[in-house]
């Protein structure tokens, strides 16, 4: 098969944290939202029996760009769970909104595959207190790699000029993860999931903070994404150029020396 007639990788975005209440399903739908209206095949995966994800998406209004929705916490017994999971083969981004309370041995299923882990906490003590166990068990258990680039933390439903936000962000400095996004306590979040909406399909008078905001974390998701789409290009560009020899009616390839 040539090249020009693969899809490219599916982009798996993760979003991620065992507290409720930490703003998983927030975070999800309107950045499922944003990358549908970047014109990308989106997928919207829904592991929270909560379906708050899958109640967002009843709602949307069918003059805004589709997003195909996955009820991923709801076990289909007449179906295998491979075709209950299935997403369109043109699918560009899955965005999934992670269970409440997953168990830390559950941890590596759910990541192991991700390209972005993106992990909102709250700035209570009791937020803070529950993330940095939940971020042990990530890095410990789970043998995410920090150093790989592929995981960052959203403050979110911030009062910045508050000590709970100051001791928030000292908090996430200490674990050395990059803090790619600092959303505001709004209720413009709670009008756009009313509709069905993500916060860049509001009216632009209204949520202009708040698309201000989404712009550092767009901007690191899309530097991530890029990076791993370049290298996958590359990967498979070199797998191409690779000559072929035909020994004994067989044909076997071989890489070229380094040199």
């Amino acid at each position: 098969m040539s090249h020009s007639s693969q899809q490219p990788h599916r982009q798996r975005i993760l979003v991620l944290n065992p507290k409720g209440g930490s703003g998983k399903t927030t975070v999800s739908t309107n950045l499922a939202a944003y990358l549908a209206n970047q014109g990308h095949a989106t997928a919207l995966m829904d592991y929270d029996p909560q379906a708050s994800s899958m109640r967002w998406l009843s709602k949307r209004p069918d003059d805004r760009p589709k997003i195909f929705g996955v009820e991923a916490h709801k076990p289909n017994v007449n179906v295998t769970r491979s075709w209950q999971l299935r997403v369109p083969p043109e699918t560009r981004y899955l965005v999934i909104d992670s269970p409440a309370a997953i168990a830390p041995h559950q941890l590596y299923d759910f990541t192991r595959d991700a390209d972005a882990i993106l992990v909102p906490v709250g700035t209570s003590d009791i937020d803070i207190h529950a993330a940095s166990r939940f971020i042990a068990d990530l890095l410990l258990k789970a043998k995410v790699n920090r150093r790989t680039g592929n995981i960052g933390v959203i403050a979110n439903r911030v009062k910045t000029q508050t000590v709970a936000y100051r001791n928030l962000m000292r908090f996430v400095y200490r674990l050395a993860i990059p803090v790619i996004g600092v959303l505001r306590d709004s209720q413009s979040y709670l009008h756009a999931a009313d509709e069905g909406l993500g916060i860049h399909e509001c009216k632009r008078h209204r949520v202009t903070k708040d698309i201000a905001q989404w712009q550092p974390l767009t901007a690191w998701l899309e530097a991530r994404l890029s990076m791993l789409e370049a290298r996958e290009s590359a990967m498979t560009a070199a797998t191409m150029e690779e000559p072929e020899v035909a020994v004994d009616s067989k044909i076997i390839a071989f890489a070229r020396p380094a040199g």
